[in-house]
């Protein structure tokens, strides 16, 4: 089956390219690239190795549960769920920051950590290629590389602002750059992607679920998009939306639970699996999901939606997305679980997996399920709103979204309509939320009661690597 194949090669990877958490991110470890002397680059079979070593990185750093709320909790409809402990995370969703917050640098870490095996799979795909790899091949594989590296960038960005360009794992300037000249750099990478990697959906793609040519493309647009480049964001998605290869999945509810898994709207999820087996090893995303789940499904109670914003979309009349999203204290769901907590506790749906899901012999909350990244959705309403700001007309994509949602038909859509649109379409997904606000000019207005200016608009740089790393205290330069 294609996916124990992908799985059994991630898994190996994994455990030879896997970073320690706590280690300062430019440490050049022996752990940080292949180990040369230990691969023979001749065996050309072994060529996706080092590009599984990525995966795994993004499955395991990249999923660190404590990244989670530090991209969400800076919106005004998610906050961290817990005041009784990190209460410094409730304290960052109300822009009181601090630099010395073991999560900042954690964060900072892990994604470094992706670039630095990414940078290292590179390396080795270079060394397959000198040793007579197919290189249509070669180029593929890259472009997977480039994709899932411009992603921890972006990741970057969003939180930091202006960050180092980390072009080799033995670089000796790691003076920042503005959050300008790191964007395209990511967008070299994606347009790399684009150029040579494969136009498929990741379900179709040699090992399953690997990112294509169109997952660079949405990353490219949502870059461009917040760059407020409409024309080149209309470009990029119109490609995804006219190559017919995607649809959105028919049931919101089970989109994020295990029928979801890798449907044909997605375009980038972290994979896990338990191998249909009851019991023994699994490939997951660690606390990812358990984090987030609530105390009577075994989760640690953090993350939940203010009521408010559940308010809010009960004004609306959402119903399909409302029930998938809200998971509601002291109530049982569509599937049978009881949920505990109280009638005002809402936890986040989108990371709930049935009971009657599981693989029996399972009980790990979220278990066997993947974490969703990147989907279809977002090129439809990116490709609205470059319309409508270009003065065309954004209905059709637009409505496409607001039908699976079983809401009803809008004309002439305007800009506050889209972006109200997708705060529902990808609440409780990756801060899509905040970036949003401000990205259109309206943090201001909308999260200044809760403390927010300008100047918080990004984290400071982590206490741990200002004080291990004294040019990042350097003015960022412009390339």
């Amino acid at each position: 089956m294609k996916i124990s194949r992908y799985f059994s090669v991630f898994a190996l990877a994994c455990a030879a390219l896997t970073l320690g958490s706590c280690s300062d991110y430019l440490d050049i470890d022996p752990e940080n690239k292949v180990p040369e002397e230990q691969v023979d680059y001749t065996e050309l079979s072994e060529m996706y190795m080092p590009v599984s070593g990525v995966y795994a990185k993004v499955r395991t750093g990249g999923m660190h549960w404590v990244i989670w709320p530090l991209c969400i909790v800076r919106d005004d409809d998610m906050w961290s769920g817990r005041y009784d402990d990190q209460q410094l995370l409730v304290d960052f969703g109300n822009y009181k920051y601090d630099n010395s917050f073991w999560g900042l640098n954690e964060m900072w870490n892990q994604l470094y950590g992706i670039i630095k095996v990414a940078n290292a799979a590179l390396e080795s795909l270079d060394n397959y290629a000198a040793n007579g790899a197919d290189q249509t091949r070669y180029r593929n594989y890259c472009s997977e590389v480039r994709t899932l590296r411009a992603w921890a960038y972006y990741r970057l960005t969003q939180a930091f602002g202006d960050v180092t360009i980390l072009r080799s794992n033995s670089q000796n300037d790691l003076t920042r750059s503005t959050k300008n000249a790191v964007e395209l750099y990511m967008l070299e990478d994606l347009q790399y992607a684009i150029d040579n990697g494969v136009k498929l959906r990741p379900n179709e793609m040699e090992h399953y679920g690997a990112v294509s040519a169109y997952t660079a493309e949405l990353l490219a647009a949502k870059i461009r998009l917040n760059r407020g480049e409409y024309a080149l964001v209309e470009q990029l998605t119109d490609d995804i939306i006219n190559s017919n290869k995607f649809q959105l999945y028919s049931d919101y509810y089970e989109l994020f639970k295990i029928p979801g898994k890798v449907c044909n709207e997605s375009l980038f999820e972290a994979q896990c699996t338990d191998f249909g087996q009851g019991s023994g090893d699994e490939v997951d995303a660690d606390m990812w999901f358990v984090f987030q789940g609530p105390g009577s499904m075994g989760g640690w109670n953090f993350i939940r939606f203010y009521p408010e914003f559940k308010q809010w979309a009960d004004a609306r009349g959402e119903t399909v997305r409302g029930i998938t999203t809200f998971m509601q204290g002291n109530a049982t769901t569509p599937s049978g679980d009881f949920i505990g907590g109280g009638d005002t506790d809402f936890y986040n749906g989108k990371v709930y997996t049935p009971t009657s899901e599981l693989t029996p012999g399972r009980t790990k909350y979220g278990s066997n399920n993947n974490v969703r990244i990147l989907r279809y959705a977002d090129a439809l309403l990116m490709n609205a709103e470059a319309k409508v700001r270009q003065g065309k007309n954004g209905d059709a994509p637009f409505n496409q979204v607001r039908e699976r949602a079983q809401m009803p038909v809008l004309s002439n859509v305007t800009i506050d309509q889209i972006l109200d649109e997708r705060r529902m379409e990808f609440a409780g997904e990756w801060g899509d939320r905040y970036n949003d606000l401000v990205r259109t000019g309206q943090a201001a207005s909308v999260l200044g009661p809760k403390g927010w200016n300008s100047s918080l608009t990004y984290y400071p740089i982590p206490l741990d690597q200002l004080n291990n790393v004294s040019a990042l205290k350097n003015d960022p330069k412009d390339e």
